[in-house]
């Protein structure tokens, strides 16, 4: 069975094998998110109480954290496209795993398993299409591959509510199982055969070298914590949105809801261009008008309760900021480590991470005593205190030092 051959020669990878990137990408990382609709049917389903059922996504999370630790790192170690074809294999033994579930335990375990498989899959792509790609043309394929990923991500819950509405919650699951097969036989007839960058470090030595690129690699602190800012933004937004949009005047579905989601396709087509950009030497000025973005967005979402066209608009301002912000850090992160392209994207994602675990805890407190007006005004602040670092990384001697990025 042939393999493609990488581009390290300075060649352009095919279109073809890009959009294969974007779209193994965007069914991967689905996977992770079809649960969040479906919790109503799974607590009736399985005798979960409402406020226990939480615990579905709570596994699923757990899982993503595990494989940005201990399973995404292996790509700089193993030969990837074998890596892929069994990280894809196991995920669907554990799709159908949680269709066939019949008791709690088995669907939580299920559910940590896709959430493990389904982040290796997806971020292992990311890092294996920068390696793929030839230096001139990475931010490009990055960018589209990361936009797969947000659609992906937004599609995964009209996807799911689509099919449970026709063959049940089950049947998502069992769809999702068979989508991944289909994606399955051009992954292995197209991905490169590209040689472990780091075949000489056994598995301890690979998890501990992580800390070591932590604690050297200044643009991974940088952009690391310019990620933590951004995703507790956008957390903010979003794990808020739900609270007045269901209340009076309002008094929107959940599916009605979720629709606002797929304004952010928008943010996609500035992924593609922001990593064009960095190719162009311009990683700066986009990071500049990405964070700038970022902190207007705020002012239309305000408006939101006497305006949903502001709030359209701020949701895509706010996507079109951060997913720009997110392909540029990757952009310029994948340049520091040739070699280390799959720990340096685990460690970014935990950042990633963190930062929306830490914007979900805080403004559910924010709106419970501010509102919605006090959610917005948190979600500024982060935003400004973002744009305020990255100013402070450019011109303060003391910070100046933490970054070793050029235009």
């Amino acid at each position: 069975m042939k393999a493609s051959l990488a581009s390290p020669s300075g060649q352009n990878m095919s279109p073809s094998l890009v959009w294969l990137f974007a779209i193994a990408s965007g069914l991967s990382v689905a996977n992770v998110y079809y649960a969040q609709p479906l919790l109503d049917a799974l607590a009736r389903d399985f005798a979960i109480s409402h406020a226990a059922v939480g615990g579905v996504i709570t596994a699923t999370q757990t899982g993503c954290a595990l494989a940005l630790l201990f399973l995404v790192p292996l790509g700089d170690r193993v030969d990837r496209r074998r890596l892929m074809a069994l990280q894809l294999l196991g995920l669907m033994v554990a799709l159908v795993a949680v269709g066939m579930a019949q008791s709690a335990p088995a669907l939580l375990a299920g559910m940590l398993a896709v959430g493990l498989l389904g982040t290796a899959m997806t971020q292992g792509l990311i890092a294996y299409a920068a390696s793929a790609a030839a230096p001139h043309e990475q931010g490009r394929v990055v960018g589209t591959a990361q936009s797969g990923v947000f659609i992906g991500l937004l599609l995964a819950r009209v996807f799911a509510g689509g099919i449970s509405d026709l063959a049940g919650w089950r049947g998502v699951y069992f769809g999702a199982a068979m989508l991944m097969l289909l994606v399955a036989i051009p992954l292995w007839r197209r991905l490169p055969a590209l040689p472990p960058a780091s075949h000489g470090l056994s598995y301890s030595r690979l998890l501990g070298s992580m800390l070591t690129l932590l604690r050297e690699e200044k643009v991974l602190q940088v952009r690391g914590t310019l990620a933590l800012l951004m995703f507790a933004a956008f957390n903010i937004f979003w794990s808020a949105l739900t609270l007045p949009l269901s209340a009076p005047p309002y008094s929107f579905s959940h599916t009605l809801i979720g629709t606002f989601g797929l304004v952010g396709v928008v943010g996609a087509l500035a992924a593609a261009r922001a990593g064009q950009w960095a190719d162009g030497g311009h990683a700066q000025l986009t990071s500049a008008l990405a964070l700038t973005l970022l902190l207007l967005a705020w002012w239309p979402l305000s408006l939101m309760e006497t305006s949903l066209w502001a709030l359209v608009i701020g949701i895509v301002l706010l996507d079109l900021g951060g997913q720009a912000l997110h392909v540029t850090n990757q952009s310029l992160i994948f340049r520091t480590r040739p070699e280390a392209h799959s720990r340096l994207v685990g460690l970014y994602m935990l950042f990633y991470a963190l930062g929306s675990g830490l914007g979900a805890i805080g403004t559910t407190v924010t709106y419970a005593h501010l509102g919605w007006h006090g959610v917005c005004l948190l979600g500024a602040a982060v935003s400004l205190l973002a744009l305020v670092f990255w100013w402070l990384t450019r011109v303060s001697p003391s910070l100046a030092q933490l970054s070793h990025e050029s235009d």
